[in-house]
């Protein structure tokens, strides 16, 4: 997500301590360092904007082909997705660009640094969410068919999204009410919950609640996937058995053209995009989560680099999900996947012709 850009606002090539940290601006030593943070964060703004604005573009072009009732509620979660990743560049990215041009508007206990902490805990948690909202809606999709066709709506779908984004929210605006509070963070670009024990037992309470919902999220985004992978690799081998039968090349041929038809299916084509969503969730995010809840159980309190390390690999999140819609498409995944099929598929004139050639030769 765009919270990488908060943390391309570092330091000098020297090692970090708090005096120089704490530099005023009209010390050079600082300005080349700042300025050129605040070049790579506007490139990595625009980028990740542009990424998630051309996949949105993609999805309305393709609408078309999920007209269908059953696919409907699985385009409105990927809009959605796409939406808070956008929406989550644009405004940390507008935040960071201001800590930038302003040297230490970034201050505890201030409004902007609650608003700050505030933003990068709704968007992160929404991306995981609705990553995790979709991995279900396919899994219901692809084994529980009729069940899906007949329940799932795509009503159903904006009340789980508004469902989803109220939990994030609520989370997100807990140290409003005073639950807890939004910490400055190492090396003070960035604010969220004290992740190093330096708060109250509400503040520890909030990191464990963040991480473990996230973890959960997905850890059931890929339990789902493998089931739904499964499923349609199931229906694959049992199609292939079906439609093979001992009259030889015909038989093969047909075998193979209902295979390419069903590994080239919308349904699939969703899987995979799924699929891809979900790994990049559980490499960007997976550290950054696993490593904020084990440091609720440790006595030590001073900041580590691992906190910062996962923080970026977090922000690429968003900049990623939007290029699995870009790249795996399903013009994409014909010439990669389905290609070898077809080119062993005759068309049906040559194929009837075929036929016509051995009923003559028989009589």
């Amino acid at each position: 997500m765009s919270l990488e850009i908060t943390l391309k606002m570092t330091t000098p090539s020297v090692p970090i301590n708090e005096s120089l940290l704490n530099v005023s601006t009209t010390n050079n030593t600082t300005l080349i360092p700042k300025t050129n943070g605040l070049g790579m964060s506007l490139f990595t703004m625009l980028f990740g904007a542009v990424s998630n604005l051309t996949a949105l573009g993609i999805l309305a072009r393709s609408r078309s082909r999920f007209r269908r009732q059953s696919k409907k509620s699985f385009l409105l979660l990927t809009v959605a997705l796409l939406v808070a990743d956008l929406l989550g560049h644009v405004i940390l990215g507008a935040f960071a660009l201001h800590v930038h041009l302003n040297p230490g508007v970034l201050q505890p206990g201030e409004t902007f640094c609650d608003v700050f902490g505030a933003s990068m805990v709704f968007f992160g948690l929404c991306s995981l969410f609705f990553g995790f909202a979709m991995a279900v809606e396919r899994c219901m999709a692809i084994t529980q068919p009729f069940f899906h066709v007949s329940m799932v709506t795509t009503a159903h779908a904006k009340s789980v999204v508004l469902f989803l984004s109220t939990i994030a929210l609520l989370l997100a605006l807990s140290p409003f009410f005073s639950e807890g509070s939004y910490f400055l963070q190492f090396p003070k670009t960035w604010c969220f919950f004290p992740i190093h024990g330096k708060g109250s037992g509400d503040d520890t309470t909030l990191v464990l609640v963040f991480s473990s919902l996230g973890l959960f999220a997905l850890f059931f985004s890929l339990f789902c996937n493998i089931v739904s992978g499964l499923a349609l690799l199931h229906a694959r081998i049992k199609s292939r058995k079906g439609n093979t039968t001992p009259s030889g090349s015909s038989g093969r041929r047909a075998s193979t053209a209902s295979s390419a038809s069903l590994f080239c299916t919308l349904d699939v084509e969703m899987m995979v995009q799924l699929a891809a969503v979900t790994v990049v969730s559980c490499v960007c995010w997976g550290p950054f989560l696993i490593h904020i809840f084990i440091k609720q159980f440790k006595m030590y309190t001073e900041p580590d680099k691992l906190v910062l390390i996962g923080l970026r690999m977090a922000a690429w999140n968003q900049i990623l999900d939007p290029w699995v819609y870009i790249l795996l498409r399903r013009k994409m995944l014909m010439r990669l996947c389905c290609g070898r099929y077809y080119q062993g598929i005759p068309t049906s004139s040559n194929s009837l012709s075929e036929s016509r050639r051995n009923t003559i030769n028989l009589q």
